[in-house]
């Protein structure tokens, strides 16, 4: 019995004696830990291993060659960016300092894709850029992602495949509707898309050549992704006058599609439309209650981003852009569309009109530089500079830029936005690039939302606002878009999850980008962690590219 008793304790010494002496490739100590699930957090340590955490808990005993103090910090998972627009922005700098700076580790793409591409529509992606160049050599999603990948990013990137971007690939950019045959074709590109490694399917119906899909086209394509574990995200195809009947449609394809759906960036557009936010809410509970995967994201503002030519009917680009850029310079088309921006349409989203007037339009970005000259100016002024109408102003800048003209439509509502931001089926999404505030970037001006979206959530709303509670902002902030996406091993702090990890100070957290002066970085993040390795440490970028493409559930090797 004594030898048993010796042993054992021989044993529990040994144990006791390899524990003191485990080493880890980095140790964060002293932090107050928030694991993502919504719970109160705790004072604990986090081990990384590798790329993933290795444990959490009481590390005094243990060593490492790499270790960060966060007493009186916050740790929590990386936040995930549910829909941003860094496509383009990442070949230019894939430091994604904008939003590493807020704490994003993942970003989702969605509304449209890079892939797949056929000949015309490489051409076009090739010609159409702007400031940021790069070269369009690959042909099918997984092979753009793959790219980025390669290049070297800071962040996590994942992406959903557009149903615009397979219906584009398959019939042009005409106002028509498939064939079946033509839908068997769009049907299997969803597939190799899948298998690539896309989230789900995705598109933006305000927008051609989105629009021009109705919805069993939709429902058709949300089945294939269904059958991979895939989910269904969409701009609806109204934000404004027929806000509740676009829900609806969004509800309907996900019930027939048996998938799972996302509405993005969340908003009612339009003072008359203001109203109908507690119906849209109402609705979207209803189909939760009824087991529907529905949840939404949004960003934090009262304006969104898009083109001028969200200013006139979608069918005026049957055709493409260049078709609409032609009919913009016949004398006749040009009366009716002068008369049909000042129209409260109900067949299409006006978003001109939604503002309210061209003073509450403002001008980011053109491709030409002598428009350059017009960046951060309302429509009205550009418009009295011009000597023009506001209205002929809107078409003389698309056509002599030849882009889409980036603006500002200012539509939404503080209390909306509060609302929206307490709701548990909710994360955030900056519906914007990632981008460093030098060189290139500073050409255009940003949303204020590309760099502070996710410091605005938790300076100002949890903060000061008090709005929510800082465990619940980073549930929503990471834990919400990765149970919903399917993203494995990622959202949460947890033993075993992949070593994406902010370490902030909730105390000076804080948006500082303004719509007159967007390219400011926000305040507060001091370390962050993508994939274990530090692309962020003391405030200052690493030049680590530690991001990796996340497939979806449907990927296959």
């Amino acid at each position: 019995m004594k030898k048993q008793i010796a042993f054992l304790f021989a044993l529990l010494s040994t144990i006791i004696s390899c524990q003191q002496k485990t080493s880890y490739d980095t140790i964060i100590r002293n932090g107050l830990v928030y694991d993502g699930n919504g719970g109160e957090p705790i004072k604990a340590d986090i081990a990384i291993q590798n790329d993933s955490i290795a444990f959490i808990g009481d590390l005094s005993n243990a060593t490492t060659k790499n270790e960060v103090d966060a007493k009186g910090l916050a740790v929590a998972p990386g936040f995930i960016n549910m829909m941003g627009h860094s496509e383009e922005s990442l070949f230019q700098d894939g430091r994604a300092q904008s939003d590493i700076r807020q704490g994003v580790t993942t970003e989702i793409f969605g509304e449209s894709s890079f892939g797949p591409l056929n000949a015309n529509m490489k051409n076009q992606l090739q010609k159409g850029q702007g400031d940021v160049k790069y070269n369009v050599s690959w042909n099918t999603l997984g092979e753009y992602m793959q790219v980025l990948e390669k290049k070297g990013i800071a962040p996590n990137i994942a992406s959903f495949v557009g149903s615009g971007a397979v219906r584009q690939y398959v019939i042009g950019e005409a106002n028509i509707s498939p064939t079946s045959v033509q839908l068997d074709s769009m049907k299997l590109l969803v597939d190799q898309a899948m298998e690539e490694g896309a989230l789900g399917i995705t598109n933006a119906l305000i927008y051609p050549v989105d629009f021009f899909a109705k919805t069993d086209e939709l429902i058709a394509l949300a089945k294939e992704a269904s059958k991979y574990g895939g989910t269904y995200s969409s701009h609806m195809r109204s934000e404004g006058n027929h806000l509740l009947e676009a829900v609806e449609e969004l509800i309907t394809i996900s019930k027939e599609a048996n998938i799972p759906a996302e509405i993005f960036h969340l908003k009612a557009g339009g003072k008359d439309n203001w109203p109908k936010m507690d119906s849209v809410i109402k609705r979207v509970e209803r189909a939760r209650k009824e087991g529907q995967d529905i949840t939404s994201d949004m960003y934090t503002y009262l304006a969104g981003a898009t083109g001028m030519t969200s200013a006139f009917p979608p069918t005026l680009q049957d055709g493409g852009f260049g078709k609409l850029r032609e009919r913009l310079q016949d004398p006749k088309i040009r009366a009716e569309m002068k008369k049909a921006m000042n129209t409260n349409a109900q067949d299409w989203e006006n978003l001109y009109y939604g503002t309210g007037g061209p003073e509450h339009v403002l001008l980011l970005g053109f491709k030409q530089d002598s428009l350059k000259k017009f960046t951060g100016k309302t429509l009205a002024e550009a418009a009295k500079i011009r000597h023009k109408s506001p209205e002929e102003t809107a078409m003389d800048l698309i056509v002599q830029d030849s882009t889409r003209v980036g603006v500002a439509y200012f539509l939404m509502n503080e209390e909306n936005v509060k609302k929206q931001v307490a709701l548990p089926w909710v994360s955030f999404g900056s519906d914007e690039g990632s981008y460093t505030n030098e060189g290139v970037f500073l050409k255009s001006n940003a949303h204020p939302r590309a760099y502070g979206n996710f410091a605005r959530v938790i300076g100002h709303y949890v903060r000061d606002e008090k709005v929510l509670t800082l465990q619940a902002a980073i549930q929503k902030l990471a834990n919400l878009p990765a149970k919903h996406l399917k993203l494995q091993k990622r959202g949460a702090l947890k033993t075993g999850y992949y070593a994406d990890i902010v370490i902030f100070d909730p105390a000076k957290v804080k948006d500082n980008a303004t719509f007159e002066k967007p390219h400011q970085y926000a305040d507060g993040m001091v370390d962050v962690f993508v994939n274990g390795i530090t692309v962020f440490k003391n405030g200052e970028p690493t030049g680590m590219a530690a991001g990796r493409f996340v497939k979806g559930s449907g990927y296959k090797k």
